[in-house]
């Protein structure tokens, strides 16, 4: 039986190191003690058991791209059953010279993430 943690699992992809720094910027802020941080690159779908809250942060890449870790773990996303999971999600990109595809992959994140999630917290009104 797995042993859920109490912690917030917050799971980022990284190219550059801006969403990297966003996270652990979040981790301080929240409490280190509160969150563990993992890069998308070097985890499995098994981690995601351990939480039943969770961060998701993913970066756009030019045109609407997803970032390439993200883009690897993609197909062990779709596996992942959310539910029982209340998740938020955190998205950097250029809104500038990118404007039309700005945030495009937290987008297609979530849209793979709300298909099973119990609860999904942090939208904001258009």
């Amino acid at each position: 039986m797995t042993t859920v943690s109490s912690k917030i699992g917050l799971f980022f992809g990284s190219d550059e190191g801006n969403t990297e720094s966003v996270a652990q910027r979040i981790a301080r802020r929240l409490g280190e003690d509160v969150v563990d941080i993992h890069d998308i690159g070097e985890v499995t779908q098994l981690e995601f058991l351990d939480y039943d809250k969770l961060i998701l942060g993913i970066p756009t890449w030019d045109f609407g791209q997803i970032q390439s870790d993200w883009e690897e773990f993609w197909e062990d996303l779709e596996a992942i059953d959310f539910s029982g999971k209340t998740v938020a999600f955190v998205g950097l990109g250029d809104q500038f010279g990118y404007g039309d595809f700005f945030l495009d992959a937290m987008g297609m994140l979530h849209d793979v993430v709300v298909r099973s999630a119990d609860k999904v917290v942090g939208y904001w009104p258009i």
